[in-house]
């Protein structure tokens, strides 16, 4: 029986001159097909008299590459099923990825993710859709809310508020007011377990209602600072105790000029007979649907990040007490609200 035994030198790769240079050629370049730079220094290796022990390569690999070297020479190397052609995400393709990303997905879906549309456009991955997504700045999964202003008056009155921030009326002060209605004293059944490296700190799911509270607020433009009341509920009444009580912090000759809601509790009978009695006292009402306007909607913002949605509060009185305790310390190193406005003429004269 004949048993044909692997050549353990390779002498009979000869080389021209114009090969060695091609091979070399493929085996250096960095942006070429890695295998066929892969199978050029293996021939480059063979005509060198390598032995096929030092090679990293299997015997079987090296000994096709060399009879394929040896019957068509460098063509040789070439793969014999090149496979499909490559899909490059042209301009043409952006393109289509950015008109179909606008359309309604077929399955009833809200909106498409990247493999969804993918598939839709029979493409072969979905980081082309994700590539084009982030070079035109989409994101179909998130959303934003806005609210129109329905208010006939819009320019008007936004231009009246805008005016107080920007350019007050001397030796006048200017308040923003406003109601956080219905703030519920919470406490939780289980006990909080603290934050630690690698995990929040967790609230249990159960926790007990102990009633409510209203907290009115009034934020001074000028200086930053802030007068709260809180009160068991949000009636005209109320409102007004809590007026009296900031006009009381002024002195009596100055000008005071209020930016608040069209809350109906604001425009009630005995609101106008206390306007008339109090002739320095002057409402600015925003727009309809356009509290935004209003700078005490900011500072209720963070009163909440910072102890009323993860607050724990054992009765309504704990949740004045903190409530109070924290404008206290807020006034302690209280800033006044810049806004920026670009060119507010484009649009509010």
């Amino acid at each position: 029986m004949l048993v044909w035994r692997m050549p353990h030198t390779t002498a009979d790769i000869v080389l021209t001159g114009d090969e060695r240079s091609a091979l070399e050629s493929l085996a250096r370049t960095g942006r070429g097909r890695a295998d066929l730079a892969r199978r050029a220094r293996i021939i480059l290796r063979l005509a060198a008299g390598d032995l096929y022990s030092n090679f990293n390569e299997s015997s079987r690999t090296i000994a096709k590459w060399k009879q394929r070297f040896l019957e068509a020479r460098i063509a040789g190397l070439d793969g014999r099923y090149p496979g499909s052609t490559a899909t490059v995400l042209t301009p043409q393709l952006e393109a289509r990825i950015l008109a179909k990303t606008r359309e309604q997905p077929p399955d009833g879906s809200t909106q498409w993710s990247t493999r969804s549309l993918a598939n839709a456009l029979k493409l072969k991955t979905h980081t082309y859709v994700q590539r084009t997504w982030e070079r035109a700045g989409l994101k179909p999964h998130r959303i934003e809310r806005y609210m129109r202003s329905t208010d006939p008056e819009f320019e008007t009155k936004a231009a009246d508020v805008i005016g107080l921030y920007m350019a007050p009326p001397q030796h006048a002060a200017v308040f923003c007011l406003d109601e956080k209605t219905a703030i519920q004293a919470l406490d939780r059944v289980d006990p909080v377990l603290p934050l630690s490296p690698g995990r929040a700190e967790r609230h249990g799911f159960e926790y007990r209602r102990h009633g409510t509270l209203s907290l009115y607020a009034a934020l001074n433009t000028q200086s930053g600072d802030i007068i709260g009341q809180t009160a068991a509920r949000h009636t005209t009444d109320d409102f007004l105790t809590f007026l009296r009580e900031v006009v009381a912090t002024q002195p009596a000759d100055r000008a005071l000029h209020f930016i608040l809601d069209n809350l109906a509790t604001h425009k009630t009978q005995q609101v106008r007979t206390f306007l008339a009695e109090h002739p320095h006292v002057h409402f600015h009402f925003t727009p309809t649907y356009s509290s935004w306007l209003n700078q005490i909607e900011l500072w209720f913002a963070k009163i909440e990040r910072d102890i009323l949605a993860r607050g724990i509060f054992t009765s309504v009185a704990d949740l004045r007490r903190k409530i109070m305790k924290y404008i206290r310390h807020y006034n302690k190193t209280a800033k006044p609200v810049r806004w920026t406005y670009a060119d507010p003429r484009r649009r509010i004269a």
